[in-house]
């Protein structure tokens, strides 16, 4: 076994891929057409899942023949919260299941699942004729949602080039957004059905709850169509076909070095892991069921118990909890009560003032799918933070200054309804997509659905809460639940400047560079991961670059030598 020390040696991946890599911004995603269209297509899985989870609901929850069919489990502030955040109960369920399931089965098909758990769930609610379906419904819904909202964004970061990553995982968000704003206007249109009185007819509700099954059966019929990840294929042994996927995906022959670099580095990453298991759990090696399931447990467990990964945990579930209580969903969930409190009594205009949330915030996702890996997360997530806790600030004042009297302080309630189209602007283009890419890319190969799960639940049982308090936090505290938001919104803007490292232009496997767990490994370790590196051909030694060097230009196109494959 080859020896040596990193001090000694330089990674190929950081100059050769490097090199070879492409532009960021519009222009990497014009190059990279078919991974763009592909991580368009899974996106899909956002555009449905929100619209149910936040956008159709809050209109749904404003309708005239809604509350009358469901009683006080509309008019009961309690039992209102319950309604809402039981979606995001089961969510949190789904996304904790999915974190094996998309290991076992493949990201691929734990999508197709999660949409036949989805739509199982919409068909229960649209038949519903008393709360309990709503609710059952919703849980049911919400199983898939959340399996969703982990397992798009791993599928899109593990295909994407590391120089649009960030811009294709964002593609997850700007489907949330459209979601969002086309189920305020659905909303607002089906809301006329039967008149907008006691003539309504319950169609208003039912066809906007019904339309969820088109993007889910889309998406759960096209995504069969679509490459499984390269990394999940490395993973299970499948190194020829993870290649062909590279290659038709970067539209470069296999052998090409920019293909050969990227698949022989999550080759690497995937052969220190397996050799570090056998040596940690030997026993446990057979390829059972039971030795299968112990080496899953012992990767949760490694989660809290070695000290970088439980950073990254730290990292993903804190971005994801302050995610959350920026108030986001309090304003999604209850934009329309939140409307009319502002003196926009009319359930037509509240709805309509609700419709430009969604517009805003699907126009302010846009910048962030360019622009993210030009710009860094870091800086979107630290601005949009401040922004937010601006505008929070901002109608908290007015709100405690004029809540006794918006009807003759019309001019007022406007400019508390600017400042929460405000926000959702600010929300749209940072922590809306950032956090997401943030989370989905933090990872090592053998615990990336594992520690993606955690944070994902992280963010759905924050959620969940956000939607259990807020209308009680609305009805008792009044100007302070803008406050309440607005602290948190500034906390979430100082964690990220002082505790997340920059991610941005690195390859999966070189976050363990940033997270410093090179650092950590023990001597015999580091010696293991050079020999394999060096095996791979991915370590040049500094006393033969020159050599090296020489050779590579004159060999320019070539592949890049690696291991022969059994």
């Amino acid at each position: 076994m080859a020896g040596g020390s990193t001090s000694n040696a330089s990674p190929l991946t950081v100059t050769r891929r490097k090199a070879l890599a492409g532009q960021s911004g519009w222009a990497g995603l014009v190059h990279n057409r078919k991974i763009f269209a592909i991580a368009v297509f899974a996106s899909l899985g956002g555009l449905y899942g929100t619209y149910v989870s936040y956008g159709v609901f809050s209109g749904v929850l404003a309708m005239r023949s809604f509350d009358d069919r469901m009683g006080d489990a509309v008019s009961n502030a309690g039992k209102k919260g319950w309604l809402v955040a039981i979606l995001e109960l089961g969510a949190w369920a789904g996304v904790l299941m999915t974190g094996y399931l998309a290991d076992k089965l493949s990201r691929k098909y734990t999508i197709v699942l999660a949409v036949i758990v989805f739509c199982i769930g919409v068909v229960v609610q649209t038949a519903a004729f008393d709360p309990s379906s709503i609710y059952g419904g919703r849980f049911i819904t919400g199983l898939g949602v959340g399996s969703l909202s982990m397992a798009v964004p791993l599928y899109n970061a593990e295909i994407a080039p590391p120089e649009v990553r960030g811009s294709l995982v964002a593609l997850q968000q700007l489907a949330i957004t459209f979601g969002i704003m086309i189920s305020f206007w659905i909303d607002f249109g089906t809301n006329y059905i039967g008149g907008t009185g006691p003539t309504q007819h319950e169609a208003a509700w039912r066809i906007p709850l019904a339309l969820q099954l088109v993007p889910a059966v889309i998406l759960g019929v096209g995504i069969l169509f679509m490459p499984f990840s390269p990394r999940w294929l490395v993973n299970q042994g499948r190194d020829d076909e993870a290649l062909a996927v590279l290659s038709r995906a970067r539209n470069l022959p296999p052998t090409a070095d920019l293909v050969q670099i990227e698949f022989l580095e999550i080759r690497a990453q995937y052969l220190f892991e397996k050799e570090t298991s056998e040596l940690k759990f030997p026993r446990y090696q057979d390829g059972s069921w039971s030795s299968n399931f112990k080496l899953g447990f012992y990767d949760y467990l490694s989660l809290v118990m070695d000290r970088n990964l439980l950073f990254r945990v730290a990292i993903g579930t804190l971005t994801m909890f302050f995610q959350q209580w920026t108030g986001i969903n309090a304003i999604l969930y209850y934009a329309p009560s939140i409307f009319q409190s502002l003196n926009l009594t009319n359930n037509s205009i509240s709805l309509l003032a609700t419709g430009v949330v969604g517009i805003a915030m699907f126009l302010a996702t846009i910048p962030a799918v360019i622009w993210v890996d030009k710009v860094g997360r870091k800086p979107v997530l630290v601005s949009g933070a401040f922004v937010m806790a601006g505008c929070h600030f901002i109608v908290a004042i007015l709100t405690g200054l004029f809540h006794d009297s918006w009807k003759t302080s019309v001019s007022a309630g406007w400019v508390a309804c600017v400042f929460v189209w405000i926000f959702a602007i600010g929300f749209g283009y940072s922590w809306g997509p950032c956090a997401w890419i943030l989370v989905a890319e933090i990872w090592p190969l053998s615990v990336r659905g594992k520690g993606l799960s955690i944070a994902a639940s992280s963010n759905w049982m924050n959620n969940f809460i956000v939607g259990q308090v807020t209308p009680t936090m609305l009805e008792h505290l009044g100007f302070g639940t803008f406050v309440f938001f607005g602290v948190f919104s500034l906390l979430g803007g100082l964690f990220v400047m002082f505790f997340v490292p920059e991610t941005k232009g690195l390859t999966l496997e070189e976050m363990d560079d940033v997270f410093g767990s090179s650092e950590g490994l023990a001597a015999a370790d580091q010696e293991r991961q050079d020999a394999i590196f060096r095996r791979l051909g991915l370590f040049t030694d500094y006393k033969a670059s020159e050599d090296r060097k020489s050779d590579e230009e004159s060999h320019e196109g070539k592949p890049v030598h690696s291991e022969k494959q059994e």
